[in-house]
């Protein structure tokens, strides 16, 4: 499911609006069509809890059990209601393409009406969130590894990221070069992704 945070504040408005999440998905789909058939006058939304986890790195200790990952997970509590409002689905959906791809909407053939009757957005706007994050090196169980396992075990963090290719062309595609947003973004997100993953598993391991 691809979504993003958002805070969409309407024209000439007092106030501005607090960070909401956007979900986007067929307008025929479960997801979209479960607040309409869980309409409650007494409740704010249909409730839902979106839960999401990026892996960083292999955690590997001297023993099995303290074996982990360098993670960060998020997860948020909130009332969900299908976006009417023909300007706010716009940004929304303008905000979820541009963080597939940087600037990447402005590079593609506007949505028709078709497309966007076809699609449905979700606002979720948030009740309560919580987020966990690892990020650091291996313990040396040193209440367990003694000086002959600890010449003998390795341990440490294999780190882990997304890495995205070499962008390939389609059958349909008749520009030679790839753009630059396209190849700047896949250049800069490699390398940010590689820096973070291989900082955190350098880190000291501060047992709690």
């Amino acid at each position: 499911m691809i979504g993003c945070t958002g805070s969409f504040t309407p024209p000439n408005s007092e106030e501005s609006a607090a960070t909401a999440v956007y979900l986007h998905g067929y307008i025929s789909s479960r997801l979209i069509k479960l607040p309409k058939s869980n309409q409650d006058n007494e409740l704010p939304g249909t409730p839902v809890c979106i839960a999401a986890t990026h892996v960083d790195g292999l955690v590997l200790a001297y023993t099995p059990f303290n074996h982990s990952c360098n993670y960060r997970c998020a997860i948020i509590h909130g009332w969900a209601n299908i976006v009417t409002d023909p300007a706010e689905k716009l940004y929304a959906l303008e905000r979820m393409t541009n963080h597939v791809i940087g600037n990447r909407w402005e590079n593609t053939i506007p949505p028709t009406n078709a497309d966007l009757k076809g699609t449905g957005v979700l606002r979720v706007d948030i009740s309560s969130a919580s987020a966990k994050v690892r990020a650091s090196g291996s313990g040396d169980d040193s209440d367990r590894a003694d000086k002959e396992m600890k010449d003998r075990i390795w341990s440490g963090v294999v780190p882990s990221w997304v890495v995205y290719g070499n962008p390939v062309p389609s059958q349909h595609n008749r520009v030679e070069e790839v753009p630059e947003h396209i190849k700047n973004w896949v250049s800069e997100e490699n390398e940010r992704h590689e820096m973070y993953a291989c900082q955190v598993a350098s880190r000291p391991y501060n047992k709690k």
